[in-house]
């Protein structure tokens, strides 16, 4: 289904569609009314995001042609779904135009939509972003049903970016597309999917709980809510019990299937092409995801066999071995500085992130530094999680608390722009000094710490040392994120 929609490009820009993007973000005080009101289930999500679809010319059942595959989670869905993508790109002579849809962005918004495991051009993204935005000017909702829905309003940013991802992968004709889910899943605007081929549900942890709830049973509730009647679902082991009788629970009420995949026997002789001994169970998911769909769709006989010793196809090992996604356990060689970057932010993604760098740097003798931020989440116990895992074998000569600004003028970059978190608290250094403080009483003393108002003050003072050193960055995607951007310009 293609739109012929109205456009009215002759003096846009795709900075032009950036900042139109970013007047869509939540304010922080917004944020906090949300937080504050405990307002947890909130069904209009997916009926607006029905309306909104509507208003742009597709029917929810539309985009069942593009062969979904569904992924959630707290911890690992967005490299499953980059394996998956990685795996279904090997099949392009069957498959000509794969999707990926994840978030967040790390440099720029059209990292989050991908064709072919490549962000969306710059002029397609703007051409496609105009569409939307101007077919939601020329149209209306019946404010009885949809009061927030005014003339001239627009959704939310992310709601934005993935009603434009639908868009978007159905004008270019995409034939299979992953989409990971933003936040939990039942309320989650990605949940208009209707028909996935398969859904998956990587690590359940406690996270996002002032959307989600405070326990794991709530948590999986709410991950198992893209559970689709007739449409396979996967999980990995090891889940936690009372979660994984959550989600069995939800598979029943939906009427499908929710099968644990093995670790793969065949995927511990490769070298995965995102680092980390725990991406193996990312990775075994993946192939799971994959030959269904591709079984779903025609293209294989039968799915991989939920045995450790099964037999991977060899288009799949290619696809896991060359899978990039960066800011997931990534290194990084500058000079004599080597950073370690993972956009770790839940306990048991610092945990892991953790024991990668301290198993990557076992045996180096240089100094180690940590650069390390989180703006909105329990920062001290995070801090707490990667000082448990670390201490006493690595210890760090110098330690860097951060905000997520980009540049030392106090300002970001266009596609960095953040309205989420308190200007004011950001401004102080709230955090980081707080942050700063934790850090010495973890350590019994007074150590080598530094508090900086941005990311690329950070860099110049990491900058100044003299030898080798290892950089250990953690805390938070932006943080990721903010960094590339300061290291390409650099570089």
């Amino acid at each position: 289904m293609r739109l012929s929609l109205p456009l009215r490009m002759s003096a846009k820009s795709y900075q032009d569609a950036v900042t139109a993007l970013n007047t869509l973000q939540s304010n922080y005080a917004n944020i906090m009314a949300i937080r504050e009101s405990g307002d947890r289930k909130n069904q209009m999500n997916i009926w607006e995001m029905q309306e909104w679809s509507r208003r742009i010319g597709y029917k929810v059942r539309d985009f069942n042609r593009l062969n979904v595959i569904h992924i959630t989670g707290t911890k690992g869905k967005g490299s499953t779904a980059a394996f998956t993508s990685s795996i279904l790109g090997k099949y392009r002579d069957r498959i000509p135009k794969v999707g990926l849809y994840t978030s967040p962005h790390l440099r720029s918004v059209r990292e989050r939509i991908r064709i072919n495991d490549d962000p969306i051009s710059e002029d397609k993204f703007t051409k496609y972003f105009f569409e939307v935005w101007d077919k939601l000017d020329e149209t209306s909702s019946p404010l009885d049903k949809f009061p927030h829905m005014t003339p001239g309003s627009k959704p939310g940013y992310f709601k934005y970016l993935t009603l434009l991802s639908f868009h978007i992968f159905m004008q270019e004709g995409c034939s299979c597309c992953v989409y990971e889910v933003g936040v939990g899943g039942e309320f989650d605007s990605t949940n208009i999917i209707e028909k996935p081929t398969v859904c998956g549900i990587t690590r359940l942890g406690i996270d996002h709980t002032f959307m989600l709830g405070d326990t794991i049973e709530e948590i999986a509730w709410n991950k198992g809510g893209i559970l689709k009647m007739g449409s396979p679902a996967y999980t990995i082991p090891n889940q936690p019990v009372a979660g994984y009788k959550v989600l069995q629970e939800r598979a029943a009420e939906r009427k499908t299937t929710l099968k644990t995949t093995p670790i793969f026997d065949e995927l511990k002789t490769i070298q995965l092409g995102i680092a980390g001994d725990f991406q193996i169970v990312n990775a075994s998911l993946a192939v799971s995801l994959a030959s269904q769909s591709l079984t779903s769709m025609g293209l294989l006989e039968k799915p991989v066999a939920l045995e450790r010793d099964a037999n991977i196809p060899n288009q799949f090992i290619d696809g896991l071995i060359n899978t990039r996604w960066e800011g997931r356990c990534q290194t990084l060689k500058r000079g004599d500085s080597t950073w370690y970057i993972d956009g770790a932010h839940t306990k048991d993604s610092i945990e892991a992130a953790s024991a990668w760098f301290k198993q990557v740097t076992s045996k180096s003798k240089n100094k180690k530094v940590l650069l390390f931020n989180q703006q909105s989440r329990d920062a001290d116990a995070l801090i707490n999680n990667l000082h448990q895992v670390l201490d006493p074998e690595v210890k760090f000569d110098t330690v860097v608390f951060t905000t997520n600004v980009t540049w030392n003028s106090g300002s970001y970059s266009a596609d960095l722009v953040s309205m989420n978190t308190s200007k004011d608290q950001v401004e102080k250094l709230v955090v980081q000094k707080a942050l700063a403080a934790h850090w010495n009483k973890l350590n019994h003393q007074v150590g080598n710490v530094h508090v900086t108002p941005d990311i690329e003050t950070s860099y110049e003072l990491l900058k100044e040392f003299k030898g080798p050193v290892d950089i250990f960055v953690v805390g938070s995607l932006h943080l990721v994120g903010g960094l590339l951007v300061v290291l390409d310009n650099r570089t």
